[in-house]
C-alpha cells in the first residue's frame, strides 16, 4: 500500500529586496570609497571616472518601466556607428571621447 503524500507547501515568494539589498549596498559603498580615493588623488577628470559619474546619475531616474540597466551600459559605450580604422589599445571599460 502506498504511503499518503504530505501536503505540498507553496513556493516561497521571491522578494528582490530580501535577495539583493545587502549585495547592492556593499557595491554602492565600494563605489563611494573608489570615488573618495579618486578625488584624493586628483583624478576626477579622468574619462573613466566621468563615465562612472554619468552612469550614477542614470540610477536616480524614477520612471515607470525605466530601463536603468540599458542607460548605464550606454554611459560606458561608444556612441558612434562608424567602424574604427584599426583596433586600439586594450579595453578600458569606458568610451574615451
Amino acid at each position: 500500500m502506498a504511503k499518503p503524500r504530505p501536503p505540498s507547501s507553496p513556493l516561497p515568494v521571491y522578494d528582490p529586496v530580501d535577495r539583493g539589498f545587502l549585495d547592492a549596498r556593499g557595491k554602492l559603498i565600494d563605489v563611494a570609497a573608489f570615488l573618495d580615493r579618486v578625488e584624493r588623488h586628483g583624478k576626477l577628470l579622468d574619462y573613466r571616472v566621468r563615465a562612472l559619474q554619468g552612469a550614477l546619475k542614470k540610477l536616480s531616474v524614477h520612471k515607470q518601466n525605466s530601463a536603468r540597466t540599458a542607460a548605464v551600459l550606454r554611459s560606458f559605450s561608444d556612441p558612434t556607428s562608424a567602424p574604427a580604422r584599426r583596433a586600439g589599445s586594450p579595453a578600458t571599460g569606458a568610451w574615451k571621447k
